[in-house]
């Protein structure tokens, strides 16, 4: 036999073993086994404090079970820079690693998962940086990546070719075609400080769940920092239409919407990105109207008519965008004198319902004609 086959296959024995091992010794006894490497510390103690403190490391970055031979050999090449003191101080999640994770997020997260992967935020890098009509507009930059491929190792040159409005466009590893650009960890940060959601009532109403509106995995992953910035860290910016301060949600979720659904450095509404809504619906949430993770709208209406109607008429039939993505009147921005040049009408009588006419009977209170409270 010759030398190099003996080689090839002594080496092949080693990996066949070192491997496993590596693994294993990153597995080990959970959280505090990885933290016996110095440089993974700081992330087992943030992960300590998270909402994620009781999910064991294998359970989001894989474990010796995995068919996943990237996951194996990653742990292998972590293991040997450690050994070798060539192991970075601060160790950051690799845009190879993400997809896999935001995998088994879904162990856990399944109907959230299956409303992301339904909705807009599932668009592929494909899908993004191959669009003609868009690049054709716009030319492609590397701030396109802040948003739409935080995890991507690289700039735009990097990703898709050429770089102009002529195109045809192309990118240069085809295996990231159908690769998610906007993962789960674009929004949410594993390790962010929280604590752990209590287990839910389904018999139970919302309120009485004492469910959170605002979760601390909300996060935004920072492309230029590599790190998730929490989405209460993350400021609201002051809107403008022309001269007039318009008025925004506090909901500090929209934190996380407007850094991605930016104004231009003009603050003026419905520039560059940016849908703050004004008009009927000035001050309302992104999230008032749009599912958290489908975005879905078309059951929104609902929540607010007829009951808030100053018309009475069914909104979902009326000519705006929600009815129809061509209509001249976008819903965002939509006022009632748009449809009612000549003068708004008034109000129309709504009827009360017998709880509204007996609590205001108990109160003593003297209802204002065609005005029915909620």
């Amino acid at each position: 036999m010759k030398k190099s086959t003996v080689y090839a296959l002594g080496a092949a024995a080693l990996a066949a073993l070192a491997i496993p091992a590596g693994s294993l010794l990153y597995e080990g006894s959970g959280g505090d086994s990885c933290a016996r490497c110095h440089e993974i510390r700081p992330n087992v103690n943030t992960w300590a404090r998270s909402a994620h403190r009781g999910v064991d490391c294998k359970s989001c970055h894989g474990g010796l079970a995995t068919t996943d031979a990237s996951f194996h050999l990653g742990n292998l090449r972590r293991l040997w820079k450690h050994l070798r003191s060539e192991a970075p101080e601060r160790i950051e999640v690799r845009n190879s690693d993400i997809l896999p994770i935001a995998e088994r997020c879904r162990t856990c997260h399944r109907q959230e998962f299956a409303q992301w992967q339904a909705g807009p935020h599932s668009a592929t890098f494909a899908r993004l940086f191959t669009d003609t009509k868009h690049n054709r507009k716009r030319r492609l930059m590397d701030d396109c990546l802040r948003c739409h491929g935080m995890f991507f190792e690289g700039d735009i040159q990097d990703l898709v070719t050429p770089i102009d409005t002529a195109g045809p466009w192309r990118l240069k590893d085809a295996s990231l075609a159908n690769r998610a650009a906007i993962p789960c960890l674009a929004c949410h940060g594993m390790h962010c400080e929280g604590a752990p959601m209590p287990r839910r009532n389904p018999v139970q109403p919302a309120q009485a769940r004492g469910e959170e509106l605002f979760r601390p995995s909300l996060a935004l992953f920072d492309v230029r920092r590599r790190e998730h910035i929490p989405a209460a860290r993350l400021p609201l910016p002051d809107m403008l239409e022309r001269e007039r301060a318009v008025k925004i949600s506090r909901d500090p979720r929209q934190s996380l919407c407007y850094q991605c659904h930016a104004p231009l450095a003009s603050r003026q509404i419905n520039s560059g990105d940016d849908r703050t809504p004004t008009g009927v619906h000035e001050g309302l949430s992104c999230l008032a109207c749009h599912q958290k993770h489908s975005q879905q709208t078309r059951a929104s209406c609902a929540n607010c008519h007829p009951r808030l109607s100053n018309c009475g008429l069914d909104v979902e039939k009326m000519d705006t965008t929600f009815l129809n993505a061509s209509s001249k009147h976008n819903v965002h921005f939509v006022t009632c004198a748009d449809c009612h040049p000549r003068g708004v009408p008034p109000q129309r009588p709504r009827a009360q319902t017998s709880s509204q006419t007996a609590a205001a009977s108990r109160s003593g209170e003297e209802q204002t004609p065609g005005i029915g409270r909620p």
